[in-house]
């Protein structure tokens, strides 16, 4: 059973910096698509961006790009968000997503997913 936990979620200043890390358990990170989704209160999933498994390869949703950045390491089968320049819109449930097809996991019908870390951007 594979198991996706998010951790560093939290309270930031619009401005600021916060970190969000997934611990994948279960199975090796190796040939997984991982990626990361938002969801604010009463809006649909948002895709944010997503890495391949040899982490050469990045894709982001407009919204964050030049402002977030998704790094993976697979021998600790962990991959981070690092989020900068944060705006109070990025106020969300963020969500890491892995699956084995790239474009099944842009879809956001992803095999597994976390159970979700919020992060709350203040003005």
């Amino acid at each position: 059973q594979v198991q996706l936990v998010e951790s560093g979620g939290g309270l930031v200043q619009a401005g600021g910096s916060l970190r969000l890390s997934c611990a994948v358990s279960g199975r090796t990170l190796k040939s997984y698509v991982m990626g990361w989704f938002r969801q604010a209160p009463g809006k649909e999933r948002e895709f944010v961006g997503a890495i391949d498994w040899t982490g050469s390869s990045t894709l982001y949703a407009n919204t964050v790009k030049g402002r977030f950045i998704i790094t993976r390491d697979n021998a600790k089968n962990t991959i981070s968000l690092q989020m900068n320049s944060l705006k109070p819109e990025d106020t969300a449930g963020y969500y890491c997503a892995a699956d084995t097809a790239f474009r099944t996991l842009l879809k956001g019908s992803s095999e597994y997913w976390g159970q979700g870390t919020q992060v709350t951007v203040s003005s």
